[in-house]
């Protein structure tokens, strides 16, 4: 989605901080709560992010798309977070936050046997143990593609990484889950 304009007032989408966050929010959410398996530090990165982007408007040149500066903001303050020995810590201790069986249980549909959700929980469960594995840059790059499904040109925006860099980490991660994951299904 392109700036909006309101040509009356002179004003784009980003002086106003509650359409920002009714347009983007759950996108940007999404990606930092994935991204760092923590709900309660997702929600406020997120706060964080839209304040910083309300913060700096003037600054965005509209070389891409709102959604994908909004992205860069965030995967920056995830990556500023994480660098902190505190979080490290925390995130060794604390368990999961996602809920597997839960999300298997809607991938798997109704109408499937208990066996076949039960195959379905445990795959997915599998390729999460293995998103969790990946370095935190292989991560984020596999989640803005395949959770967010952003574009590549999307996604180097995002990360200020170049194409190739992108492209590795993307092919590491890609073929590191497809090893894990089929490791963990009997």
């Amino acid at each position: 989605m392109g700036l909006l304009r309101d040509a009356s007032a002179g004003t784009t989408e980003l002086d106003d901080v509650e359409l920002l966050y009714r347009l983007y929010g759950a996108k940007v959410t999404r990606f930092l709560a994935f991204s760092l398996n923590d709900s309660d530090a997702a929600e406020t990165l997120t706060q964080e992010c839209f304040l910083k982007a309300y913060r700096t408007r003037a600054q965005f040149r509209g070389e891409c798309a709102v959604g994908t500066w909004l992205i860069r903001i965030a995967f920056n303050l995830m990556r500023d977070h994480t660098g902190t020995e505190k979080f490290r810590f925390w995130k060794r201790v604390r368990s999961q936050a996602l809920d597997v069986s839960e999300m298997g249980e809607r991938l798997a549909g109704r109408e499937r046997t208990a066996e076949a959700q039960m195959l379905t929980r445990e795959r997915l469960a599998a390729v999460w143990d293995a998103v969790e594995t990946l370095s935190a840059r292989q991560r984020s790059v596999f989640l803005m593609r395949f959770v967010e499904e952003m574009e590549m040109e999307e996604i180097v925006d995002a990360t200020g990484m170049k194409m190739g860099t992108v492209k590795s980490h993307l092919h590491r991660a890609l073929a590191a889950v497809r090893e894990r994951a089929a490791g963990g299904v009997r």
